[in-house]
């Protein structure tokens, strides 16, 4: 029987990894779907600003989404698909017609916290796997998101 895979990773760690990318993937597609919803309907005060920020923001989750679909494939797995699976394991929610910004934003940063703290645990785990392309992800991830948390909360006044 084969212990490794096509990179060279122990086929039970990368199964392990695969799995955990899949809820990863389920909660980042809840949060692009979501921010997709806040932009539509986005009104008030702030709306041109927020209006632009959050197409951003879900065009830049959109790219993530395809960057986990495919590490999870790269580690010959296959990545879930349906909003279905996803709702089974993502612990972000569906927001329903948020049209308050300051709500939204304030969604925002509970989505970043459920991303980062998933993403650290599968620093750790791809930390012990050897996995460096599935590590260099996550490190890249956390940075950038870590900003964007500082920077949405500026806008809170928190």
């Amino acid at each position: 029987m084969k212990t490794t895979n096509a990179i060279g990773l122990e086929v039970d760690k990368a199964k392990q990894l695969a799995e955990k990318l899949n809820i990863l993937l389920a909660n980042y597609s809840f949060f692009y779907q979501n921010t997709r919803g806040y932009h539509w309907n986005i009104k008030g005060e702030k709306f041109f600003e927020l209006h632009l920020k959050f197409e951003e923001l879900y065009n830049d989750l959109l790219l993530k989404i395809d960057e986990i679909a495919e590490r999870i494939l790269t580690l010959g797995h296959s990545p879930n698909h349906t909003f279905t699976d996803y709702a089974e394991v993502s612990t972000i929610k569906e927001s329903k017609q948020v049209s308050d910004g300051l709500k939204a934003v304030a969604n925002i940063l509970e989505s970043f916290k459920t991303l980062i703290s998933l993403q650290r645990e599968l620093l750790l785990l791809s930390d012990e796997t050897g996995d460096e392309g599935t590590n260099a992800l996550m490190s890249d991830y956390i940075r950038a998101q870590e900003k964007l948390v500082w920077m949405y909360s500026a806008f809170l006044n928190k």
